[in-house]
């Protein structure tokens, strides 16, 4: 059976088309730009834009599961056609649907609940690649400055999110299930610098910034007002609910979460100057 993967070359989604390959799956992969997709080979790359409703029905032709993300364009800004992609994906035949969640739903998963489509929606924590925001300056000073140096996240790897999704769409007994997913341990700002430190085999300091000094920092970087509220309020008051470690991603895959130094490590050449 052929699975659309949509956001296909996105942090998440380049590792749905990996599992969905490994487990035997034809996948189909949605981009905007196929040339510059980069995908493995033998995955069918077709063009298409979620933002655009009419221009999925040729990749939905002939697809038993979809793989969706609830945003799109180029702001990435929640989707505006939910209603018309849930149906458009029923009236190709479409069975089961994985969603994965933002902070804010939009009109995407409603849609999706009140559908005919078996669905999973999954909700991850903070993933694990946040932490290559730090890349630049850990490369260049050697230093990381943020505020909220003892927020604490349980953060998760994106290949355990990815490989929740694959299975969902592969695998019956997932309709009508919410996974919240999260990795094996939780995690303070502090922590998360000095495991990048070990991964790269040098000490990488940490810096405690203020408010203030992180939203000048932020600022200074370019980020929107907007962006700059919601990451003080976020890291400044971590909510608890999502990061209460779980089994999620044991309990669907098999395997316990990828831990956040085994992610380091995988990805030390990104800090590495």
């Amino acid at each position: 059976m052929t699975i659309l993967v949509t956001g296909a070359t996105g942090t998440v989604g380049r590792h749905v088309v990996d599992e969905l390959i490994q487990a035997g799956q034809r996948v189909r992969a949605l981009t905007r730009n196929p040339v510059r997709a980069d995908l493995p080979a033998g995955v069918e790359v077709v063009s298409g834009d979620l933002t655009v409703t009419d221009s999925l029905a040729p990749a939905l032709d002939g697809v038993i599961g979809v793989h969706l993300i609830t945003f799109g364009g180029d702001d990435y800004g929640p989707l505006q056609n939910g209603q018309e992609i849930v149906e458009l994906a029923a009236k190709a035949g479409v069975r089961r649907v994985t969603v994965l969640g933002g902070w804010d739903e939009g009109t995407l998963e409603p849609a999706v609940r009140a559908g005919s489509l078996d669905w999973t929606f999954l909700q991850p924590t903070e993933f694990m690649s946040n932490a290559l925001q730090w890349a630049e300056a850990i490369r260049a000073d050697g230093v990381v400055r943020e505020p909220f140096g003892d927020a604490v996240t349980a953060m998760v790897h994106e290949a355990d999110i990815a490989a929740v999704a694959a299975r969902a769409l592969a695998e019956e007994g997932h309709a009508g299930r919410t996974y919240g997913l999260t990795g094996p341990e939780r995690l303070s700002t502090r922590d998360k610098v000095r495991i990048i430190g070990e991964a790269i085999g040098r000490e990488v300091p940490f810096v405690e910034l203020t408010e203030e000094q992180a939203r000048e920092k932020m600022a200074a970087e370019g980020q929107p007002e907007e962006m700059i509220e919601f990451l003080i309020n976020v890291f400044g008051n971590v909510p608890e609910g999502p990061n209460i470690v779980n089994s999620n991603v044991e309990k669907v895959t098999g395997r316990p979460a990828r831990t956040f130094a085994r992610w380091a490590a995988e990805h030390a050449d990104a800090f590495r100057a």
